[in-house]
């Protein structure tokens, strides 16, 4: 399970630019500040309305965990308080940020900074924003229950204790600058106004489409997506684009398989078969996915294409398509589609 999300500070992207660029959560901050780096009651009402989870990191200055043990408590008490007036459940957890590239020598000002919110919060509510190194070293040291690793200082590894992963910066969303993040554990600390998390569950979502009774074209040696004209299953509405070729929006990990019958193709006449992923709004950006080799029979050649395992990225969707290299233009009798996905 992998769920798509961002981070950010000043500036507000909105619920509805959030929903379309396919985020799952948002992680906002508390702190002292005044100049709207914080997270409000009124944002988190418009983000817990349109379904977004919300997640919470306490940061003052960078290294403000290198202040120890009363500092930790101190922040604490304001980060509770701030994070209840905007409407978090009493159990869910705060991170606290070490936001530079601490080093070991640094850990025992750490530990004891999240010793000192522990002591307000308890243990199972406190987390850490950090690179792998002091992230690790307090899960080692038993001083936090939930980790927020970032890639920068982490030299590509990940502890896998982490619930949070925040794994690329610098993008932006309606104007706004964002970080991406990607929840990796079911509970990363995740919460709406007055809502804490339902123990959520590994079950995949599916979509199920077909052709319908329509037959298409299929052109000799050119690629043509499948378009599906006949929705069966899509309650997440992944299929957003009815009677259109598109699978699934990403970003979320899938398995697919297709079915298809292909009248018109000469016996022994090679017939491929691909997914792509395509950029939201830009079919000409496309990256292709693994391709299959078919032996047409004549008459009618019945085919099965699976994928047992892949990714999609957020702004980008899942298509299919087939290309045959006989002489004339064949028919796509009848296709389905069915894909199982997880966020």
């Amino acid at each position: 399970m992998a769920v798509f999300g961002v981070d950010y500070a000043w500036g507000r992207p909105g619920a509805s630019a959030l929903e379309r660029a396919g985020a799952k959560f948002a992680c906002r901050y508390l702190s002292h500040d005044t100049t709207g780096k914080n997270l409000t009651r009124e944002e988190a009402r418009e983000l817990s309305a349109a379904g977004i989870w919300l997640v919470v990191v306490w940061e003052s200055t960078a290294k403000r965990p290198l202040a120890g043990r009363s500092a930790g408590a101190a922040d604490a008490r304001a980060a509770d308080a701030q994070a209840r007036a905007c409407g978090m459940p009493d159990d869910r957890p705060i991170y606290f940020a070490a936001d530079w590239d601490a080093t070991s020598g640094q850990q025992d000002e750490i530990n004891a900074y999240l010793d000192g919110a522990a002591s307000v919060l308890g243990r199972d509510r406190v987390g850490l924003y950090g690179g792998y190194g002091p992230v690790k070293r307090a899960f080692d040291a038993k001083k936090i229950t939930f980790g927020w690793q970032t890639y920068a200082w982490s030299g590509g590894r990940w502890d896998a204790r982490a619930q949070l992963q925040q794994y690329s910066n610098d993008h932006t969303i309606n104007g706004v600058g964002v970080d991406y993040d990607r929840g990796v554990k079911s509970d990363y600390g995740q919460w709406r106004v007055g809502v804490s998390p339902e123990g959520e569950d590994d079950m995949p979502d599916y979509v199920s489409v077909g052709t319908g009774g329509d037959h298409q074209e299929l052109p000799p040696g050119k690629w043509t997506e499948v378009t599906w004209s006949k929705e069966y299953s899509d309650k997440e509405h992944q299929h957003n684009d009815p009677g259109g070729p598109s699978l699934l929006t990403g970003s979320a990990r899938y398995s697919l398989s297709v079915s298809a019958a292909l009248s018109g193709v000469p016996a022994g006449t090679l017939i491929q078969a691909r997914v792509i992923e395509v950029a939201d709004g830009d079919a000409s950006d496309y990256q292709i996915g693994p391709v299959q080799d078919f032996i047409s029979v004549g008459d009618v050649t019945n085919l099965v294409y699976g994928l047992a395992a892949d990714t999609v990225e957020a702004g980008k969707r899942v298509r299919f398509q087939l290309l045959h290299q006989g002489a004339a233009a064949a028919t796509i009798a009848k296709a389905s589609a069915k894909v199982f996905f997880w966020r």
